[in-house]
């Protein structure tokens, strides 16, 4: 499988999301990254269900809603009717990880789940192959425009290969500091999905970006 392109939303002019929308459409990405921030979970608040809903109507790609919240379970429902596709919530969320990865399929999405930079692989063995996608977070969730952590290469490989043990479909997804200097070292590592915001808004001409990522063409 070639691998997936994420532009993440929360890097675009939230006073004018609309062109974002069209930019995303018309590009080689494969999904819209959206980012829920609550406040609680990570230092900052970031858009909810209503912003959702309004994008949904303009996009034509997968919803990839990362929820960096807490409780999530109590909105599972209310993230399938704002229109996500993939749901993923955070390990360190989840004191029943099982049951919310449950309640996400049962609504028809694919279910997620998120690991912090501290956070070690091994605790995904027992559950591994339940999981669609694995984020792996690259910078501390909460901001971004962040450093990319370097860790993040090992943390892919152990990934890989819990995923190969447990004959697992799970996709693997980085979400942080992706650009032109990561990007194909990722890849090879066994990135599935490559999450980029700043990298992709910030630039001159972000579908050309988006294009780069998608080829690893820089």
């Amino acid at each position: 499988m070639t691998h997936l392109v994420a532009p993440s939303i929360l890097s675009a002019d939230f006073a004018n999301l609309l062109p974002a929308c069209e930019l995303i459409n018309n590009s080689k990405a494969d999904y819209y990254h959206i980012d829920v921030m609550d406040g609680v979970f990570v230092p900052n608040i970031s858009f909810g269900l209503p912003v959702i809903k309004a994008i949904k109507k303009h996009a034509t790609k997968t919803f990839d809603v990362h929820l960096m919240i807490v409780e999530p379970d109590k909105y599972i429902k209310d993230f399938k009717a704002a229109g996500a596709d993939i749901l993923t919530v955070h390990y360190e969320a989840c004191p029943h990880l099982h049951r919310t990865i449950q309640a996400i399929k049962a609504e028809g999405m694919k279910a997620g789940v998120a690991l912090n930079p501290h956070t070690p692989i091994n605790l995904l063995e027992d559950i591994i192959q339940d999981i669609d996608l694995v984020c792996l977070m690259s910078v501390n969730p909460g901001f971004g425009g962040q450093s990319f952590i370097e860790n993040t290469y090992d943390k892919i490989k152990a990934l890989k290969a819990l995923i190969t043990k447990k004959n697992s479909s799970a996709l693997i997804e980085i979400d942080g500091g992706v650009s032109d200097k990561n990007a194909a070292e990722l890849v090879a590592c066994g990135a599935d999905v490559l999450v980029a915001g700043s990298y992709v808004f910030g630039s001159k001409n972000p579908e050309t970006t988006i294009e780069g990522l998608k080829s690893l063409n820089f």
